[in-house]
């Protein structure tokens, strides 16, 4: 039994000798626990034997459990990659977001075969956080080439934003017709209550339209109405008993009913070349200045957001702009609109407004944004799973990530006072366009980049607001040096070298 113990302590020397070794000199751990095996000192044959036995075994445990924990380690590797990337590219979300809307976010009022138009759902529907905007609402018309939308008013203030197409827009003031051949880029308003009709005269291009509504009766809720017209869309003409239809148009039921009878093709149709010229003939140019352009002045009529200089522009992006002191039209309804193309790979300074909410339409491309929030999920009404990414702590004064993928034809909406950034992905510029309601003395203030506010501060305010010496804030906040639009994360990694056109 005492020979037995013996041996026992010494293969366990000989196995805790072997792997320090091995540890230290990458040598064969099996090869070197056979030669003490072989040398030890009274050792007879068999000891030698099943001291051999016993190294070969630990060692295909040993290995065993390496491969094991190398797999694991691996897979946890692999996950964290896989976790990291999804939150970089705006794919770690939670479902209902209050402030991100997708295609199931929108109702559609018009189909047919030559267009569409979609309108977004109030957005008190999707959280409380919204209240401060619910009596907007975001649309957009799609339209075929020569496409023809049938004459409507709305119960609402409208405002057009011409993404792509052109279209040719008649608007039906009093006795009065006015009307407008469009282009990329021009914005038009179109009041309560104006019967208004648009062509697409493109042959070849589709017409794309973002729309803002205001509505003027009920807060968030606001109609369509159908007049020059037939069966589809229905004509309001028809509500109407036929004695009040023949007083006041001097005609006979029949000849009335004929007339209201005969448009059963939707609204939006095909419309010919000839007639799509006819239509444009007369018409004025687009935004692009002449008596037409408002900027600074009473005349009412489109004007051409990317006729302006932009207010910040480089490699990385551009901005433009039109607030309330640029245009009468924009003042009356305390709006500015702002259009944002980001450089694929590259993102938006962290910023906020101090005043205006902004609604942003993803126009084109593909990104993601981030925005710091201070309200948690039981603020609006704890709705979980797709959209958005909560981060902090639950409870007590913690601002929490939401990150959202953004593509063409969402939304995503951006409170007064909370920062915000937008990235574009590898692959294709984003393209934003944002309508900001109480844009009336709004302030954006930077976050990041040359201009930002904490470059602004007194060096004591500095030290007291960090902790450190007012050098080391100044290292981290003074070492970019470009001023809206930055190197994304990626191309930060890659030293952003590389030219973005």
């Amino acid at each position: 039994m005492a020979c037995l113990n013996k041996l026992s302590l010494v293969i366990l020397s000989v196995l805790v000798l072997t792997a320090s070794l091995a540890s230290a000199t990458q040598d064969p751990e099996l090869k070197q626990c056979r030669h003490q095996c072989k040398h030890q000192r009274g050792f007879e044959e068999e000891q030698r034997q099943q001291c051999e036995q016993r190294c070969e075994e630990y060692i295909r445990e040993k290995k065993h459990r390496e491969r094991e924990e190398e797999g694991y380690s691996r897979r946890s590797r692999e996950s964290r990659e896989e976790e990291e990337e999804k939150e970089e590219s705006g794919e770690r979300i939670e479902q209902n977001n209050p402030y991100l809307f997708e295609a199931e976010h929108f109702d559609t009022s018009v189909r047919t075969e030559e267009g569409r138009v979609h309108i977004l759902k109030k957005f008190t529907e999707r959280s409380k956080l919204l209240k401060g905007i619910e009596n907007y609402r975001v649309g957009f018309l799609e339209a075929n080439p020569h496409a023809f939308v049938a004459p409507v008013h709305f119960d609402a203030d409208v405002i057009f934003f011409v993404a792509s197409g052109r279209p040719t827009v008649t608007l039906l003031r009093e006795e009065k017709r006015e009307t407008f051949n469009l282009e990329r880029g021009d914005v038009v308003h179109i009041p309560a209550g104006t019967p208004a009709y648009i062509v697409n005269r493109d042959e070849r291009e589709k017409l794309f339209i973002v729309n803002l509504i205001n509505p003027v009766y009920l807060p968030g809720e606001f109609e369509s109405f159908h007049g020059p017209g037939g069966e589809d869309p229905e004509s309001f003409y028809k509500a109407f008993s036929w004695k009040v239809l023949k007083a006041a148009f001097k005609r006979d039921r029949d000849e009335i009913e004929r007339l209201f009878g005969q448009q059963k093709r939707g609204g939006i149709t095909k419309a010919s070349r000839e007639q799509v010229e006819e239509l444009s003939r007369h018409a004025e140019g687009g935004g692009g200045g002449g008596p037409i352009w408002p900027f600074k002045g009473e005349t009412k009529g489109p004007f051409n957001l990317f006729r302006k200089h932009p207010v910040s522009s480089n490699r990385y992006g551009s901005l433009f702009e039109a607030n309330t002191e640029d245009c009468k039209d924009l003042e009356d309804l305390n709006l500015m609109i702002s259009f944002a193309n980001i450089t694929k790979g590259a993102m938006i300074a962290p910023n906020y407004n101090s005043k205006a909410t902004k609604m942003s339409f993803v126009v084109d491309g593909e990104g993601w944004f981030e925005m710091a929030c201070p309200h948690t999920p039981s603020e609006q009404g704890r709705q979980r799973g797709g959209g958005s990414a909560w981060q902090g702590e639950k409870s007590g004064k913690k601002f929490k990530r939401i990150t959202g993928r953004l593509r063409r034809g969402m939304v995503f909406v951006v409170p007064a006072g909370h920062p915000v950034t937008a990235i574009a992905s590898q692959n294709t510029n984003l393209q934003i366009l944002c309508f900001e309601v109480n844009a009336k003395g709004n302030t954006r203030y930077p976050l990041a980049g040359r201009k930002n506010i904490v470059n602004n501060m007194d060096n004591v305010a500095k030290e007291l607001a960090f902790g450190v010496p007012a050098r080391e804030v100044e290292r981290i906040f003074k070492s970019q040096n470009e001023e809206f639009f930055f190197p994304g994360p990626t191309q930060q990694e890659e030293g952003g070298h590389r030219a973005y056109m």
